[in-house]
């Protein structure tokens, strides 16, 4: 973190919500625990330089990527009562945290934060699965989770290489990477980003 610079500053200066800078911040810090947080500012500073790079709005983008994980940590029996009270698709209680805390997390970043901002709540909603369509900002969040600083995998150099250097390719190559890493485990694929793979990572 640079000396001089408070944590607001670093985040994002325009909050396009209800609440302050310094309120939002608080209330993110509550539902997390440390590891979370970090990677949110994280993300949030990736989304800005990923911003900057593609012509977007620099803090709309760092805002969006420091609260795309605010629902993380949310008990699953929030969510559960969520998903039946507030008409969400039922097929989401099939799921778990995993895609609830996109989809639904946009519902709760409303609610308790006061971001009422479309564009910022459809890229929470989209971050975890795509989207066959995109936004620049949706684009920015969901490449920005996967390349933030944080990040240690096999293959993230070269994902950020790629993503710095086109967004578009960044979410291809992002989406190639999950898809596989897991069908290798076996594991269930949300149908919207089989859908999205489709779009954006088939050569």
């Amino acid at each position: 973190m640079k000396r001089g610079f408070t944590l607001t500053e670093l985040v994002f200066k325009k909050t396009f919500s209800d609440l302050t800078s310094d309120q939002i911040i608080a209330q993110e810090k509550s539902v997390m625990d440390e590891k979370r947080f970090k990677h949110c500012i994280g993300v949030s500073q990736t989304a800005r330089k990923l911003a900057k790079l593609n012509g977007y709005d620099e803090d709309k983008a760092a805002l969006a990527g420091f609260v795309h994980d605010y629902a993380k940590q949310i008990p699953v029996e929030d969510y559960v009562k969520t998903i039946k009270e507030q008409g969400f698709d039922p097929d989401l209680l099939n799921w778990n945290r995993a895609i609830w805390h996109g989809i639904v997390g946009a519902y709760y970043i409303e609610r308790d934060l006061g971001i009422h901002d479309q564009e910022i709540l459809t890229a929470v909603n989209r971050h975890t699965t795509a989207d066959t369509e995109m936004t620049t900002l949706d684009k920015i969040v969901f490449v920005a989770d996967f390349i933030e600083p944080g990040r240690d995998f096999p293959g993230v150099d070269e994902a950020r290489e790629v993503s710095y250097s086109n967004l578009d390719a960044g979410v291809g190559y992002e989406l190639a990477h999950t898809i596989a890493f897991l069908a290798e485990k076996r594991a269930k694929i949300y149908p919207r980003s089989f859908a999205a793979y489709n779009v954006w990572a088939v050569k």
